[in-house]
Formats: C-alpha cells, structure tokens, sequence
C-alpha cells in the first residue's frame, strides 16, 4: 500500500504534479486516520472489557480491613463487597447474601442470587447485600482476565478470508506496478504526450492500492468478536467466526446441555394406606444413601420444609444395585428399584402397579418404589428436567437453515427418547461413551462437511475438539469449558446459540461483500484509464471511498443483537 503511494507521490513530483502530489498525501493521511479511529471503535467492546474490573479491593487480614490493590490480594484473602460496589477478584462467598448483575461476564441482564459457597466473578456488580468473598484466584487468573486475553489473541488471529486476502495483496502489488508501467510508457512509445499518460500511469498507482481489499476482513473480523464478547459469547478466532457461519449440523450433548443436568423429583405418588409422613421417612432413608437420585430426595423434603433427620431409623443397610432399607417404629422400609419389589413381595408387583411404573419410565423418568415386604406405599419418579428454552433454541436453529440438529447421550434410549421428542431435535443417539460420540462426530463431518458439537467441556472434550467448530456450555464456571472449545457460551445459556449463528453469518456476508466491493471499485476505476479519465483526485476518491465504505459496512456487525 504505503510502497504504490510513494512512487505515486515521488513521480508526481517528478513530472511538476506538486499541488496534486500534496492532495494525494493529506487525502491518504486522512483515509488512514479514518481507519484507525473505526478499528478502534471496533476494539472498544475489549477496551470496555478491560475497564470493568475494579483496580483496589478492600481486603480483611486478621483484624485490619484495608484497601490494597489487586495485585498485592492473594489467594486465601478475604475481600468485602459493599452494596453497589464492583467484585474485584474471582472468589467464593463466605458470608452474605446478595443479588450480583454477571452481565460483563455471562452477558445475563437478570441479575443471579448469590449466598454462602456461590461462585462470584471479578467484573460483576453486587447490588444488594454486604458480601464476604474468599479470594480463590489472583488477578491475571480471573474469568475476566482470561477472557479479554482470549479475545485479544482471537482478534489478532487469522481468519481464512484474510489470509486469502493477504496472499492475493501480495501478488497484486507488483501485477498493478506492472500494469501503472505499461500505462505510462506504452502511449508514449506510440507517439502520446509522456506527462499525460505518466500522470494517468501515477493515477494507476493510487487506484490500485490495495487499503480497501487489506481492511475488508479484520475490521468485521474484530467487530463481530467483540460484539459477542459483550453478549457473553467468546469465540476464539476469527477461523471459528466464518466456520460457525457455515455449519450444517450441529450435536448436542443431553446432560447439562438441553438438560439441566441435575435430577429433581417430578411426581409423588403415594398409594392405598401411605401416612402423611411416608415421604419424610423416605427422605430420612435417602439420606444414609450414595446413591445419585438421593439428593434428588432430599432436596424435595427440604422444600418441603420436612424434619428428616430427627427420623429414628436403625439396621440400615444397603441393597447392592437394587436399593436401601431400615426400620423405623419397628417396621422395616425399603426405597429401591421396581426389581427389588418384584423380588420381596410376595406376588410381585401388580398389574396395575406395572403400568404406572411403565407410563412414567415411558416419559423418560427414572421410578423409586418406597414399601414394606408386604405392600407398595408409594412411587417417586425422578428426572433429569429438561432447560426451559431448549425447544425454542432448536426451533430457531431449524428456522435457520440448520439441516439436522442431534442429542447424543449415554443415557438410556427410553430417556434419550422422550427428551429427545421433548426438545425437538431431528436425531437421536443414545447408550454412547465418549469414544463412540467422537466417532459419530467422526462420520457426520464426512456427510456434512462443517459440524458442530454442543457440550459441558468436561466429558465431552474429545467430541468437541473433533467438531468443525466445539462450543462450550458455562464459560464462566469452568476452565476446561475456555480451554477445549472454540466458541464458548459463558452464561451457561443455550439460548445463546441462534444469536452467535446469525452473527457468524452476518460476519461472512460482510465480509463477502467487502472483498467483492474493493476489487470491484478498482476495476471500475482502472477502466477510466482507457479514455484518459483518470485522474489522482479520482484514484485518491476511489481508493479512499472504497476504504470508508468497507470500514462502515463492516461496523454494522456491531448492530446484530442478542434478541
């Protein structure tokens, strides 16, 4: 660029172009001050980023509060958060209870409850209550930290267009030198005026700078990254940008992701001679359990406000694989699997019985049967509850032009099925280790070229690094969901989804239309040639139009919201 203008400027001079070569250098500095001031409203979403977290802290050590800065807090410290103040470091709460905006972070407008052993975020505003947080990283560890990192590094990475745009300026260069020689001295040769077509030769030069073709992709590149960092989506490249607008097929893992991946009771059925306070009396059997639905239980009974733990039991003892049982007043309970009744009544279960268990286990439910040895006293079925916006997530992507949408679990295909049906997915793949979603991850990119998997980032990490582009549930939880994903949801929110496709493809669009734009203008221009048009003013106009034109379609990527 700068190499076309100084031969354009020095041969103006050359030839007696003083006022023309003047104009060419203050039009050129302009164009390039406009550039600088859009890459730079481009970049402020980081620039906003880096502002948020607070510089000081108030800290606790023995006995003395004092405020420090953030570089002095170390791991262990407690900090105290007033009401209205930003948190300054990542860390647990110890004492408090208050309501904390996370929208800098997760990009969540609803501000998040938090109480003893909650997770709080550096950045993120406490509105309501004294908090007492126990400092658990140091501050070039936070979420915030390593997430404007991430996005510098994303932002300076290169995306596939550019890179083709690179290539091409290195080439086309020397072909418009090449060509600006040819206009100057092939006419003259011929018997034409030398300054003129040396003039037209110089205009060539600054016709043919590449500015607009070079800023067509960084400039969108950078818009969009940063529009997503604010909505608390961080893609980490410019790559998994234009891939992302791209994508075919995406899988989803069940648990955690279009579930919420922890069980919750769904239905309490008591049956004929239940007393009232059977359900306690489970809860105070569960209690003693390992088992993973128990806290399933507990969790109800103490919604429920019930004394549980002050339920006398004794000779409790575990059923290996099939349940628990204890006496209480005198008469033994179990809490178990249907198959432990089949077993210790003396008929089995009942026809009726059967049935129900059948209609709940068909909706995807796991079924507790509670009894003695003689008869069933109630049913408890438990479920993995599926997120709220799951279905409307997978209907967007659909009306999106999202070909096929998959749910792979490990789950049973009873569950898979009635999840799956649920949340309205197209496939449904169940019974799989991780090995074997990698290797339908595997297969689906050889049908659909450009594949993404939807995961927790935990056991999913294999099937998300083989994915065209991985996207990771919770960001701002767990490290492992920044480190093996592409593009990462820090809200833990799936509804985040539609938004970063629709940004992906605005971004691609854009950048299509760039790149289109700039060699177009430049043909145009270099046709102007041919009669003797083409002027330094013109070539100047063209060049630095081109630039503004390219630069301001690319900010308007800023405007793509999270609706």
């Amino acid at each position: 660029m700068k190499t076309l203008m100084t031969i354009a400027v020095i041969g103006a001079a050359f030839i007696g172009e003083w006022g023309e070569g003047a104009t060419v250098v203050i039009l050129f500095a302009i164009s390039e001050a406009l550039e600088t001031y859009s890459m730079d409203k481009a970049r402020q979403s980081i620039r906003s980023l880096m502002d948020i977290a607070p510089k000081e802290a108030l800290i606790r050590r023995g006995n003395q509060e004092m405020m420090i800065q953030v570089d002095e807090v170390v791991v262990g410290d407690i900090m105290i958060v007033k009401p209205g103040q930003k948190i300054a470091m990542d860390g647990i709460v110890v004492k408090g209870n208050s309501a904390v905006n996370q929208a800098a972070i997760t990009g969540e407008s609803v501000p998040i409850a938090k109480a003893t052993h909650d997770e709080v975020f550096a950045g993120t505003l406490n509105e309501e209550g004294l908090l007492e947080v126990k400092v658990t990283k140091l501050v070039g560890d936070t979420t915030i930290a390593k997430i404007i990192h991430l996005v510098e590094e994303a932002q300076a990475e290169r995306a596939p267009s550019q890179a083709f745009v690179d290539t091409f300026a290195k080439y086309y260069t020397p072909v418009i030198m090449l060509i600006a020689f040819g206009v100057a001295v092939v006419p003259p040769l011929f018997g034409a005026d030398w300054n003129t077509w040396i003039y037209q030769g110089l205009a060539v030069l600054v016709v043919g700078c590449p500015c607009a073709l070079v800023v067509s992709t960084p400039v969108s590149i950078v818009t969009a990254i940063g529009n997503a960092a604010k909505n608390g989506v961080l893609i980490k490249g410019g790559i998994y940008l234009e891939e992302m607008g791209s994508i075919n097929a995406i899988a989803f893992d069940k648990t955690g992701t279009l579930t919420k991946g922890f069980p919750v009771v769904t239905d309490y059925l008591p049956q004929n001679g239940a007393s009232d306070d059977l359900f306690k009396m489970i809860a105070a059997l569960e209690n003693g359990s390992q088992h993973p639905l128990a806290s399933a239980i507990l969790k109800k009974a103490k919604e429920k406000n019930l004394d549980f733990l002050n339920v006398d039991i004794s000779d409790f003892a575990s059923i290996t694989g099939k349940g628990i049982k204890g006496k209480i007043k005198g008469e033994t309970y179990y809490v178990g699997s249907p198959n432990l009744f089949e077993e210790i009544l003396p008929n089995g279960i009942s026809t009726e019985g059967k049935e129900e268990i059948e209609t709940l286990q068909n909706q995807g439910k796991t079924v507790m049967v509670a009894g003695t040895s003689k008869d069933i006293l109630a049913l408890v079925a438990v479920a993995d509850e599926v997120r709220e916006n799951s279905q409307k997530v997978i209907e967007t992507l659909h009306s999106l032009g999202i070909e096929k949408t998959i749910m792979l679990t490990g789950d049973n295909s009873r569950t898979a099925q009635a999840i799956g049906k649920q949340v309205a997915v197209t496939d449904i793949k169940a019974e799989l280790l991780p090995q074997d979603k990698l290797n339908y991850i595997k297969d689906l990119k050889n049908e659909f070229n450009s594949v993404s998997m939807v995961g927790d980032g935990v056991n999913d990490a294999p099937a998300l690094a083989a994915s065209t582009v991985g996207v990771a549930m919770g960001g701002a939880g767990t490290d492992t969901a920044l480190e093996t994903a592409d593009i990462a949801l820090m809200a833990d929110d799936l509804g985040k989804l539609p938004f970063t496709v629709k940004l992906s493809r605005k971004a691609l669009a854009i950048i299509k239309q760039n790149i289109t734009f700039s060699i177009g203008i430049k043909l145009v221009a270099l046709l102007l040639v041919i009669p003797g048009w083409l002027t330094l003013w013109i070539a100047i106009f063209a060049d630095m139009g081109a630039t503004l034109l390219v630069t301001l379609n690319s900010l308007r990527l800023l405007r793509v919201k999270d609706h």
